[in-house]
């Protein structure tokens, strides 16, 4: 087995996930189910969570609360993390794999709309998560955001997601000066995430149960918040290695 595969107990720990109906959002639900924590997912359509909820058919989910919000606006997202602390108590984790991929425009091609979506609309949902979740998140936890390789890679056509995902950097950066020692923020450079099952054609390829791994290790072990590169699955067997190292 994988040295990621394995879970430390995160029994009691209360952790949201925006962006959780996604292939990598799932991965990390999936990761802190199975470590023992309670997980909340906001979904902006009862859809969407009903398909993570079929999809989630074979772990239980009786620690998964599967809600239908809009955490996109600082007012959402003030009131969701309000929420779960009056019925869950607290909010120990949060992991935000926020966001999705644009493509089909050079840059003076686009128009107001696509700037919108897909920098603006992108950017303000991980700024309202962090400003709700960020002053209510316990000392033992951790922030983790998610970006791709694209925050450094510039592609021909998706520029805007390369633009945001950078802007995402520099949101981890100001994160963790201004904590300082008061909160752990994370950073997870993802390179290609294997779609569908936890195997791929190309087994070095990165999956969502290993992006899992290592945000629960990170949740779990104290080591300070950090940017980490997992461009593969050997990348993401050196994060764990780096965390268990610094705790």
């Amino acid at each position: 087995m994988s040295d990621t595969a394995s879970h430390p107990d995160l029994s009691g720990r209360h952790v949201l996930i925006p962006g959780g109906t996604g292939t990598v959002g799932e991965g990390a639900v999936r990761a802190y189910l199975a470590a023992g924590a309670d997980v909340v997912v906001p979904s902006r359509t009862q859809a969407r969570a009903d398909e993570l909820g079929a999809r989630l058919a074979d772990v239980p989910t009786g620690r998964l609360h599967l809600v239908v919000h809009d955490y996109t606006t600082f007012a959402g997202a003030a009131g969701l993390v309000e929420t779960m602390v009056d019925r869950l108590g607290s909010v120990d984790d949060v992991v935000a794999p926020i966001g999705g991929w644009w493509w089909g425009k050079r840059l003076w091609e686009i128009d107001e709309a696509d700037w919108q979506a897909a920098f603006v609309d992108l950017a303000t949902a991980h700024m309202a998560v962090a400003r709700a979740a960020l002053p209510r998140l316990s000392r033992r936890g951790a922030y983790s955001i998610v970006v791709g390789q694209s925050a450094n890679v510039p592609v021909a056509g998706s520029g805007l997601v390369s633009m945001e995902q950078s802007a995402l950097q520099m949101l981890h950066r100001v994160l963790v000066a201004e904590a300082e020692d008061s909160r752990r923020v994370f950073l997870l450079e993802l390179g290609p995430v294997a779609s569908g099952p936890a195997t791929s054609a190309d087994p070095g390829q990165l999956t969502a149960e290993q992006v899992g791994a290592v945000v629960v290790a990170a949740s779990a072990l104290p080591a300070a918040g950090r940017h980490l590169e997992l461009p593969d699955g050997a990348g993401a067997e050196d994060a764990v290695a780096q965390l268990r190292a610094a705790a």
